[in-house]
C-alpha cells in the first residue's frame, strides 16, 4: 500500500539561539508546535538543544528527549551531523575556515579534528538507534572540490583518488549506521564532493554500493546549479530517505550566472529564499515523491537572504502541509469497473467469440 509522506517538520539548526524560546529543546519544540509543525530535525552539535555524548551512552536520556518532543505533539524526524560530517574530509585550503566547526582544542590539528568527526558520526548512529529513528542527515565533506572547475587542468586520476579516499573514510561510519539500522541521507550540496547525481554515483561506488548510503533531497541546491531536480527524483528516488524543503531562485543577468559566489547573498544571481518566494516547483516535487512512495518526512530548512526567519518558519508549516499529497488508496475510475472473468477478457479481445 502506498504511503503519505510525513510532515510538516522543521530543521532547528537555523533557529537555535541564546534567547527564549530558541535556547532549549523544550521551548523551541513548543514554539514549533504552536506554528503547526509535527516534527523536528535536531542538530547534534548544538548543546543548547541536544547532548550527543549523552545520547550515545544513555537510552534513558534519549527517552527524555523523545518525551520532550512528544509532550508538544512532535516527533523527532532525524538527527543532523552536517557540521561534523563536513569534517570527515577537509581539503587543507579550508582548514582554518572549518576549524570553527570543531571544539577549540582541535583547532590547527586537522588529523585529530577528523578523528573527532568520525567518532561524532558513530555516536550519532547509536543515538539515532536509541531514539528509534531510521534515517539520519549529514554532509560528505570534500577533498576534490577546490578543483571543481577544470582549469588549470587536473592531473589524471585526481578526482578518482579523492573519491577513493572519501569512500574509505565513510565506509566504517556507514557500517556503524548499518548496525544501528539507520540510513545516512547525504545533502547533495556544492562545497561537498557530492554535489549532484554524477558525484553521488561516484561516492556510492566508492562505498561499494553501501546499503546505508542515501540522499537527503534538497532542490534548492539543484536549482542554483540549473540541474533538473524533477528528473533527479525519477533517477534516484530509491535512494532518497530524507527531504529538506527549501526554496531558491536563479536570476542570471549580463553580469552574473551560476558562478556568482563573490557577490553578497542579496546580490547573487542564485539566492536561497523562503518557501513560496522562490522558483522551485514544489507541486511537481511533492507529486513525484508521492508517485514513488516516499515514506519519510518533509522538513523545512529555512535559509533566506531577505525574509526574517521567524516569518519563514510561520509561513513554512502551512506551505508544506498544503503540498503534502494524501495518497489515494483506490483508482479514480474504480466506479466504472466490474467483475471480469477470463472468458469475458477473451471476448473483449475478439478471441473465442460466441
Amino acid at each position: 500500500m502506498a504511503s503519505t509522506m510525513q510532515g510538516p517538520a522543521l530543521f532547528l539548526a537555523q533557529f537555535a539561539g541564546d534567547v527564549a524560546p530558541f535556547n532549549s529543546l523544550d521551548a523551541i519544540c513548543k514554539w514549533a508546535a504552536d506554528l503547526g509543525y509535527k516534527g523536528v530535525q535536531i542538530p547534534t552539535w548544538d548543546a543548547r538543544l541536544f547532548d550527543l555524548d549523552k545520547a550515545a551512552t544513555s537510552k534513558t536520556y534519549c527517552d527524555e528527549v523523545k518525551g520532550t518532543a512528544t509532550r508538544h505533539g512532535l516527533a523527532i524526524t532525524e538527527l543532523s551531523t552536517h557540521l561534523q560530517g563536513q569534517l570527515v574530509a577537509v581539503h587543507p585550503a579550508y582548514d582554518d575556515l572549518f576549524d570553527g566547526f570543531a571544539p577549540a582544542h582541535l583547532h590547527g590539528k586537522p588529523k585529530a579534528r577528523q578523528e573527532w568527526a568520525v567518532e561524532q558520526l558513530k555516536k550519532a548512529a547509536v543515538a539515532s538507534k536509541h531514539l528509534g529513528l531510521n534515517a539520519h542527515v549529514s554532509f560528505t565533506g570534500a577533498l576534490a572540490f577546490p578543483y571543481l572547475y577544470p582549469w588549470p587542468q587536473r592531473p589524471p586520476g585526481l578526482v578518482e583518488e579523492a573519491f577513493k579516499e572519501l569512500g574509505k573514510r565513510w565506509v566504517p561510519i556507514l557500517n556503524a549506521f548499518d548496525e544501528a539500522g539507520v540510513d545516512v541521507g547525504y545533502e547533495i550540496h556544492p562545497g561537498e564532493d557530492v554535489f549532484d547525481g554524477t558525484t553521488f554515483e561516484m561516492f556510492l561506488a566508492a562505498t561499494k554500493n553501501h546499503k546505508r548510503c542515501a540522499i537527503n533531497y534538497d532542490p534548492s541546491h539543484f536549482l542554483l546549479q540549473q540541474l533538473d531536480y524533477l528528473s533527479f527524483i525519477d533517477i534516484y528516488h530509491s535512494h532518497i530517505k530524507a527531504y529538506h524543503v527549501k526554496d531558491a531562485e536563479f536570476n542570471p543577468t549580463g553580469k552574473q550566472g551560476v558562478y556568482s559566489g563573490y557577490s553578497s547573498w542579496t546580490e547573487r544571481a542564485g539566492r536561497f529564499r523562503s518557501l513560496g518566494d522562490g522558483q522551485v516547483d514544489f507541486a511537481g516535487i511533492f507529486s513525484k515523491l508521492a508517485q514513488y512512495d516516499y515514506k519519510g518526512w518533509a522538513v523545512l530548512e529555512w535559509e533566506c537572504c531577505l525574509k526574517h526567519p521567524e516569518d519563514g518558519a510561520r509561513e513554512g508549516a502551512p506551505f508544506i502541509e498544503n503540498h503534502i499529497i494524501r495518497v489515494t488508496e483506490k483508482a479514480f475510475d474504480d466506479f466504472a469497473g466490474g467483475s471480469i472473468d477470463k472468458a469475458q477478457i477473451r471476448r473483449t479481445l475478439g478471441l473465442g467469440r460466441r
